[in-house]
């Protein structure tokens, strides 16, 4: 396992799984492949056909993995919907993940669509009336 940093994408209210990254990846690496290709046109340099193919064999391959991936969480949801909606909200690591060190996601910051967006059709999804932040109380910082 390495320490590097990651950036992980955050989004109010729910905890990402790793399809997300796959996705990136295969976005990212699809780009790289159109950006090689258009070297490729405008220099007729075979070094850059030669690698946009490489890439495009990657992002084919993490295409693939993102597959995998989303359909071990589609299965969470069919099979358990309640661990499923606690991984999302944050509260508990996805069972595809990596469980050690898990941190709650820090809900303190959290809006309430009802609320504070004054979202109608959203009063049955209020959430002004959760408890503290868990990931605090553990003693993380937001």
């Amino acid at each position: 396992m390495y320490d590097d940093a990651v950036w992980v994408r955050g989004v109010t209210g729910i905890q990402m799984h790793h399809t997300t990254d796959l996705q990136d990846a295969t976005r990212f690496l699809s780009n790289a492949v159109m950006a090689l290709r258009a070297a490729h046109v405008r220099t007729g340099d075979e070094q850059y056909s030669v690698l946009a193919s490489q890439l495009k064999t990657m992002a084919a391959e993490t295409r693939t993995l993102e597959s995998q991936a989303r359909a071990r969480m589609h299965g969470l949801h069919s099979s358990d919907p309640e661990q499923f909606v606690r991984c999302r909200d944050g509260h508990e690591p996805w069972p595809d993940e990596i469980q050690a060190g898990f941190v709650p996601r820090h809900t303190c910051k959290d809006q309430c669509l009802y609320h504070d967006h004054d979202v109608l059709n959203a009063i049955m999804q209020c959430t002004c009336g959760q408890p503290p932040c868990r990931a605090c109380a553990i003693g993380g910082t937001p």
